[in-house]
């Protein structure tokens, strides 16, 4: 109610919670799917770019069985490499959770999101 529009939260970001007399807005279904359905974790809105990652198979046994988006599209190749495509709006999110498989995954496309994960990557590196 406050921002007056859908918002999405990590439950373990929650601090505190109250209850309010006024009753919820009942929003729905369709308007529901168009907010959240298209993009990638807790930024919700129209979709505007498509992920395309590519995981070593070793990677590749734990990423397939995962759920990363309701509308992601994932096959291996004849080389045991698992792809994963996927659209997204914000890249915040996304970039921390490709980090985390570290040499085991890489950014095919779009560029912006490569740019950013190796970014990230030359930082991390300027620490050690």
């Amino acid at each position: 109610h406050l921002r007056k529009g859908l918002r999405s939260f990590a439950m373990d970001g929650i601090q505190s919670a109250r209850v309010l007399d006024e009753k919820a807005l009942e929003v729905p279904e369709k308007e529901l799917q168009e907010n959240f359905a298209e993009s990638y974790g807790i930024f919700s809105g129209k979709a505007t770019q498509r992920a395309k990652l590519r995981f070593t198979p070793e990677h590749a046994r734990w990423v397939a069985g995962e759920h990363w988006h309701g509308q992601q599209v994932g096959s291996f190749d004849k080389n045991g490499y698992y792809n994963l495509e996927f659209d997204y709006n914000q890249d915040p999110e996304l970039v921390m959770e490709i980090m985390k498989h570290g040499s085991g995954v890489e950014v095919i496309a779009p560029v912006s999101l490569k740019n950013r994960v190796k970014a990230e990557l030359q930082k991390t590196l300027s620490k050690y």
